[in-house]
């Protein structure tokens, strides 16, 4: 923790001192929430945080000095603006038609079998019948040049553009009502379950809102914040609606499938 904590300011103090953007390499939830907890005067620059798509759970963070703000003239750049050093690989089966059914895992596994460091490499989308996996731009010419199976399967990879990338998360809608918007009773809610249950994961620290560690039952999240829980997935806050006659808050919650 000290050693991500001490490197995450040294890159935020090189943006400031050379006037240009640094970045780090990509952030699990953890070392996310590392970064949001970093005192402010203990960072030289204002940062962002991007994983190639909006919905991304590893991120690369992208140190940005105020200069590059107002020459844009935007309190927020645009990732292509920040100009992020990954790129994104898909990968698919030679033969289509005796293709094995491959997850998440076989394609992680196959690359860091290359020996890509995981801190190199950002989310896999699997697609139907392929993947599409974010990867730091050093490796990838070992990826496209060496990754030629995935378990029994023979495959090919190639660079995709950020606009050839089509991914809409699946979900599923969930409408009820809470007693009150607190982080414990929208838990309960989104995996059917009881509060007393799911408030253990936030006090075992296990469940973030928008990549930032949150440890306390009664936290009120805002519509649109993203809440991960490590083990049993994420959803989105939506939004609210009217009140029952019970006094209780109607909600909407799109658990990610």
């Amino acid at each position: 923790m000290q050693f991500l904590e001490k490197r995450l300011i040294e890159l935020s103090r090189t943006a400031f001192q050379r006037d240009i953007i640094t970045y780090s390499d990509f952030m699990n939830l953890n070392e996310q929430n590392i970064l949001h907890s970093l005192p402010k005067n203990r960072l030289f620059t204002r940062y962002q945080c991007f994983g190639g798509y909006d919905t991304a759970e590893r991120q690369m963070a992208a140190f940005i000095p105020d200069a590059l703000y107002l020459r844009y003239g935007k309190d927020r750049l645009d990732p292509e603006d920040a100009v992020y050093p990954f790129c994104a690989v898909k990968i698919a089966p030679l033969h289509r038609k005796y293709a094995e059914q491959l997850s998440h895992r076989d394609y992680l596994g196959t690359v860091l079998g290359l020996g890509i460091e995981r801190s190199k490499t950002g989310d896999i989308i699997l697609g139907d019948e392929d993947a599409v996996i974010f990867v730091h731009k050093d490796m990838k010419d070992l990826l496209l040049n060496e990754l030629d199976r995935v378990r029994h399967t023979s495959v090919s990879s190639c660079v995709v553009l950020p606009e050839e990338i089509s991914y809409a998360p699946r979900c599923e809608e969930i409408r009820g009502t809470v007693a009150s918007i607190r982080l414990d009773s929208l838990l309960a809610l989104a995996f059917s379950s009881s509060r007393t249950k799911l408030s253990g994961l936030i006090e075992g620290a296990r469940v973030f809102v928008n990549g930032k560690l949150i440890t306390e039952n009664g936290y009120q999240p805002n519509e649109g914040d993203v809440i991960s829980v490590r083990g049993m997935g994420k959803f989105r806050f939506a939004e609210t609606g009217g009140r029952t006659k019970k006094n209780r808050q109607y909600v909407v919650l799109y658990k990610y499938i």
